[in-house]
């Protein structure tokens, strides 16, 4: 077709859309020139040969078009289908959603990544105020002008790999004939970094936790078994054995769109089974006792089906995974360590790696997929690291568990002496600032205690301001100074 301004408009049959049920060509126009109509027989061609081989696209659809029926067609969890729906529908949507694929590239897939790494609002670098509140309205406080933060690059990839898979089943649906996303390159992944206590910290959070027993018995619980807040607060009580000492490990709780609580598989989609050293034992043998004990003053029957840790007296219900992740961390918070929840599951796969215990095993404990894979990639730090910690067993790395108050503490406990013994040292001069401790391991020797029992008395040095701890070395007597800055620290605790 020759167009007025002398060009040649190049028009194929290529079907019919799928999404419209309309027909579908393929157009492009050649400008005008004395090897115009060449042109344009070699665009024919091409054209030709694109819907012979089934390489042309079928559809005129737009990136929102694709995201609408990708997520309709996608088996994907519930809850990862919530977080893709709202990456989608905060950043991509208002930017690409009404481009058509066919001019969705890598050059634009790159430079809406470097956007979204400067401003997550896409802002353009022009000034605005951000409202609060939609509409006309008289401004307050809250309406204030827009500060441009970052969408970190986590997200920034995640975005990228939702993206890939869209238009990977668009291609397979010969939407478009290339997947742009595999071209684009999306920010690097950062190095795996994982903050877990030390085991002084640890001791503070069991002790602080115990307060209330059975909130106590769900942090040991996570610190020993490396499970999921999910995981934790889907256990009931008939996926315990404890005459075998095995945790069983099935379902996992989420909050649906609406807030709901809900169950699924966990995230590995496998159940898995984890062995309860005796000590985890007999925390959950007491914790079960202190639940027959409520229920018989409800005048109510136990249920194997029951929840393990509820907030509920009679156990009916399971915690909120939010409220443990936010009860975790006001703990924190009043201890002065930087820490959460998630960071006990990292505490137990590395003081397991750095008491010899093979990556398969640990990596089967904490439910990890590829066969210790993902293990190995992010807790690699601390291999180097375990032929000179001592050997021995997670159990004996936990610091002793407190006693409830109903049955009392006495101030001739063990650690308590073992304290007592030290701090005099420290008052008479024996041990001056700056000299070291004995090591813990000598500690437990010369008392006859467990090496937990000896690593609880340092901790409760370190509460007192009396002694530095720095992870991996030995722990020494604190300097005046130091001494009064953990005061002040406590103070504003």
């Amino acid at each position: 077709m020759k167009l007025p301004s002398g060009s040649l408009r190049v028009r194929v049959y290529a079907g019919v859309d799928p999404l419209t049920g309309k027909r579908h060509y393929l157009t492009e126009t050649v400008p005008a020139g004395r090897t115009a109509e060449r042109e344009a027989e070699k665009v024919r061609t091409r054209f030709l040969n694109e819907v012979d081989e089934k390489r042309s696209p079928r559809t005129r659809a737009t990136l929102n078009q694709l995201l609408d029926k990708w997520l309709d067609v996608a088996d994907i969890e519930a809850t990862t289908r919530m977080g893709y729906v709202n990456k989608l529908n905060k950043h991509v949507r208002p930017v690409l959603g009404k481009l058509a694929l066919t001019r969705l590239d890598a050059e634009t897939l790159e430079s809406f990544y470097a956007s979204l790494r400067r401003c997550r609002d896409w802002c353009g670098g022009k000034a605005y105020v951000k409202h609060r509140v939609q509409g006309e309205h008289t401004c307050t406080a809250k309406c204030r002008p827009h500060v441009c933060k970052p969408l970190s690059a986590s997200s920034v990839r995640q975005i990228h790999w939702i993206l890939s898979g869209a238009l990977s089943r668009a291609v397979r649906w010969r939407w478009i004939a290339v997947n742009p996303a595999g071209q684009a390159e999306p920010p690097a992944p950062p190095h795996p970094d994982p903050q877990p206590p030390n085991p002084a910290d640890a001791a503070r959070i069991i002790n602080e936790a115990w307060r209330d027993p059975d909130w106590g018995a769900l942090v040991w619980l996570a610190m020993t078994t490396g499970a999921r807040r999910g995981e934790l607060c889907a256990l009931r009580w008939h996926h315990l054995d404890l005459a075998a000492g095995v945790l069983t490990l099935r379902r996992s709780s989420y909050l649906d769109a609406d807030g709901e609580l809900r169950e699924k598989d966990t995230k590995t989609h496998q159940q898995r089974r984890v062995a309860l050293d005796p000590e985890t034992i007999e925390v959950l043998r007491e914790l079960h006792g202190r639940y027959i004990e409520r229920l018989a003053q409800l005048d109510a029957d136990a249920d194997p089906a029951h929840y393990v840790f509820s907030p509920e007296p009679d156990n009916n219900r399971g915690y909120r995974p939010d409220t443990i992740t936010q009860r975790y961390g006001r703990l924190a918070t009043r201890l002065g360590i930087n820490s959460h929840i998630h960071a006990l599951r990292h505490y137990s796969a590395t003081e397991l790696i750095n008491a010899g215990v093979d990556v398969r095993t640990v990596a089967g404990r904490l439910g990890h997929g590829g066969g210790g894979t993902t293990t190995l990639r992010v807790y690699a730090a601390w291999l180097s690291e375990s032929d000179q910690r001592a050997a021995g067993t997670l159990a004996a790395r936990m610091p002793p568990r407190p006693v409830t108050p109903a049955q009392g503490t006495s101030s001739s406990s063990p650690y308590q002496v073992i304290a007592a013994e030290l701090r005099e040292q420290i008052a008479t001069g024996q041990l001056r600032p700056g000299d070291q401790l004995p090591a813990v391991a000598e500690l437990a020797v010369a008392h006859g205690v467990s090496v937990g029992t000896a690593h609880r008395a340092v901790a409760l040095l370190v509460a007192e301001g009396l002694v530095s701890v720095v992870r991996g070395r030995r722990a020494t007597v604190a300097h005046p100074r130091d001494e009064r800055k953990s005061k002040r620290m406590d103070a504003a605790t």
